[in-house]
């Protein structure tokens, strides 16, 4: 057929469907927001969406009549919609609805972001999530599918006859983990509290009074740094099931995963990142020492003391305190060589005695304890021991915790006498575990960052950045329309080395400005921010800087910074800092004390521009 021929055939299969729904049309009613709208004289089309998708209507002027015609055409993108008509298929065969009656439900006084690039900001994203579920479909099938997530743990968990309780928020007494909290006050009592940075010690209080199989999913507090995988809230999951041991939680734990994979994803073979995780083969087992012997060839199994731990330490230049004991030099070791190594899912069991207070020790071997965590993508996914109810150890080991507390370690637990006097009741035997939810809906839904999938992330006020430091969190044009004013009469730039440099040295110098791709507290550091930076190569640079105590990461992403590009690599923390970014150094007035600065510069420059 030639082009007319074949048109006219298609003109009349329409037509002969258009009679035939014509005849018997099925009446339907829908609402939502409008997201395209295109006017073509007395008829024209709009396209609605709602929670499960979009659907086009065909509005004509014929059908609604004069006046919510013209009322149509004055509407916005973004306006709610309730619209009744009939459906049917246009000729290019999509599912529409003919409307016969429209009513603006709801005017929209914002201007959406543009259709075709939609709403790529990040940090727009997570400020305004409402705008974000609106604009890509991508982010509402993320929290749709972790809706799906926690509705089938709680199946699965039912399946096994737990129960599902609520415990306090707000404590006299955070333990369970180790954290720092947040502290508040509470008017009506007069007491200072704290939010719960875990769920164990109330749950193992609710098995000690015979509920043998509890759990909960409930918000936790710790007041630490925020990067890609941690959030000052989340969610977490504790459970606890009497006469069973961390063997019984590592076969509920494998079970749950996999369930949770085929329920969700429909297979236990996926990727994450690129890379592909098979849930459906046995996830492997290894101890803690024979992971080190196996990824840093040493065998801490053979090491009789403290002092041979730090000695090694020093020899594989791991950064530890004084305080730290051998088994806290076990776990540093660990998390510098083996982390990095476990993609597919392994359960790492027997930690040392050092490093779980709340664990029962191992029958043949009293230094380490009968835990594990599970480790998938390089992440600790889970944390679970064979639970200590002996309330003499236990008193014990809070006395050993208060000690760490009184040399300096910030997370450390402190003793609940409540929960001893619980546990001296007595306790069965008892296995127990806890699950950081918003990491599993990361891998399940290929999400890169906990933002990502936390509704309403943690964010900085906007104009709250560290006020000290002159630091402004509004967008770059409000910046340059008002330009921060700063007080640099105090200000020196710091010496590079130690006063020593002459012009010949300092000119060789490569100072270079770098984009800040991303910001992360370094573990265990109180100082130090790991920058990962665009320094225009196309390879990303690594930099460690010390001033954490003057910014938070997450303001300093996107930022234009100044480094020193050719210095050679120093490593710190286990990690390697190739450069260094430049600060000024401030003296406060009337003290001796000192504050810095990053500089930062016009976010035009293009990364890896050269300065002068």
């Amino acid at each position: 057929m030639d082009e007319a021929q074949a048109r006219e055939v298609l003109n009349a299969d329409y037509n002969e469907r258009r009679a035939i729904m014509d005849a018997e049309p099925i009446m339907v009613s829908i609402a939502g927001r409008m997201m395209f709208k295109r006017v073509m004289g007395k008829a024209s089309f709009c396209n609605i969406q709602d929670l499960k998708g979009t659907i086009q209507v065909y509005v004509a002027k014929d059908a609604i009549g004069e006046e919510s015609y013209a009322d149509f055409k004055k509407s916005d993108i973004g306006d709610i919609y309730g619209i009744k008509g009939y459906v049917f298929r246009t000729k290019t065969g999509e599912i529409s609805i003919h409307a016969v009656e429209m009513t603006m439900l709801s005017k929209s006084l914002q201007i959406l972001p543009e259709k075709f690039h939609g709403l790529t900001d990040t940090d727009t994203r997570y400020r305004q999530r409402y705008v974000d579920l609106i604009m890509n479909a991508d982010s509402k099938e993320v929290f749709i599918k972790r809706s799906r997530i926690i509705k089938e743990i709680r199946k699965f968990l039912d399946g096994r006859n737990f129960m599902e309780v609520e415990t306090p928020m707000l404590v006299s007494n955070a333990g369970g983990a180790a954290a720092r909290p947040f502290d508040t006050h509470y008017n009506a009592l007069d007491e200072d509290v704290k939010l719960r940075i875990s769920l164990e010690l109330y749950l193992k209080r609710l098995i000690v009074g015979g509920l043998e199989r509890v759990y909960e999913i409930g918000r936790v507090f710790r007041n630490e740094g925020v990067d890609t995988r941690h959030n000052p809230e989340f969610t977490l999951m504790e459970l606890y099931q009497a006469y069973t041991d961390y063997e019984g939680m590592m076969e509920l734990t494998e079970s749950m995963f996999r369930y949770l994979a085929e329920a969700v994803l429909g297979t236990t073979k996926f990727e994450y990142n690129g890379i592909e995780l098979d849930f459906g083969k046995p996830f492997e087992r290894i101890t803690m020492t024979d992971c080190i012997k196996k990824y840093a060839g040493v065998d801490f199994d053979a090491v009789a003391t403290d002092e041979e731990a730090k000695a090694l330490a020093r020899e594989h230049h791991i950064e530890f305190e004084d305080r730290h004991t051998k088994g806290d030099i076990v776990n540093l070791f660990f998390e510098e060589y083996c982390e990095k190594n476990l993609i597919q899912p392994t359960f790492v069991t027997d930690h040392p005695l050092a490093i779980s207070p709340l664990t029962k020790k191992r029958p043949d071997d009293p230094n380490k304890v009968e835990r594990f965590e599970l480790f998938i993508n390089t992440w600790e996914m889970c944390n679970a021991y064979s639970e200590l109810n002996d309330p003499i150890d236990q008193r014990e080991r809070f006395a050993a915790q208060d000690a760490a507390f009184e040399a300096g370690d910030e997370e450390a637990n402190h003793t609940d006498e409540d929960f001893l006097n619980a546990l001296s009741i007595g306790m069965p035997p008892t296995g127990g575990i806890g699950y950081g939810i918003d990491r599993l809906v990361m891998l399940l839904t290929d999400s890169q960052a906990i933002r990502d999938v936390l509704l309403f992330p943690t964010m900085k006020s906007i104009g709250g950045v560290k006020a000290e430091n002159g630091v402004s969190s509004k967008p770059s044009e409000e910046v340059k329309a008002e330009p921060e004013k700063i007080d640099f009469s105090n200000v020196k730039i710091e010496p590079l080395f130690e006063e020593e440099v002459d012009f010949d040295t300092f000119s060789k110098s490569d100072f270079r400005a770098v984009k800040v791709k991303e910001c992360v507290a370094v573990p265990k550091s109180k100082k130090l921010l790991q920058f990962t930076l665009d320094d225009g190569t196309g390879t990303d640079r690594t930099i460690l800087s010390g001033i954490h105590a003057y910014y938070e990461p997450e303001e300093l992403v996107g930022k234009t910074l100044i480094a020193i590009t050719n210095l050679p690599p120093r490593k710190m923390m286990g990690i390697e800092s190739c450069g260094m970014l430049l600060s000024a150094v401030n003296n406060l007035k009337d003290s001796e004390d000192e504050e810095l600065h990053l500089l930062m510069v016009d976010n035009h420059i293009p990364a890896g521009a050269k300065l002068y």
